[in-house]
């Protein structure tokens, strides 16, 4: 299996509350239509928020780490599957209403994504 991690970072003129609910009410609905065309096998968003409570763990680790808005992932079954959409005018068509919508609401330039596959431990 395949993933990309897309970290995330909210257009500057959206409130953390206005992105998240572009996020899961207009893209998520978007993504899941265009899935079976980009051969997506599962996504999940993972919204940021912040608890006092549970500070402690970033603190302990001394890092300074850029706040992502939240962090999408998507999978695919093999690279094949990935690039397989090259092959269909639809497809291609899909990614495109996929990226344009995401400027809608996520800062491009400043939202890193990246490619991995998973080792599970536990």
């Amino acid at each position: 299996m395949i993933k990309m991690i897309f970290c995330l970072r909210r257009r500057a003129e959206l409130s953390p509350a206005a992105f998240q609910a572009y996020w899961r009410d207009r893209h998520a609905p978007l993504v899941a239509e265009v899935a079976p065309l980009l051969r997506i096998r599962r996504y999940v968003q993972s919204h940021s928020f912040e608890d006092p409570q549970l500070a402690g763990p970033v603190a302990a680790r001394g890092a300074i780490v850029p706040h992502y808005d939240g962090v999408a992932e998507l999978y695919w079954d093999s690279i094949e599957d990935l690039t397989a959409v090259n092959d269909s005018k639809e497809a291609r068509e899909a990614g495109r209403r996929l990226l344009e919508d995401e400027r809608n609401f996520i800062d491009l330039s400043q939202s890193p994504l990246f490619w991995v596959r998973e080792n599970h431990v536990i």
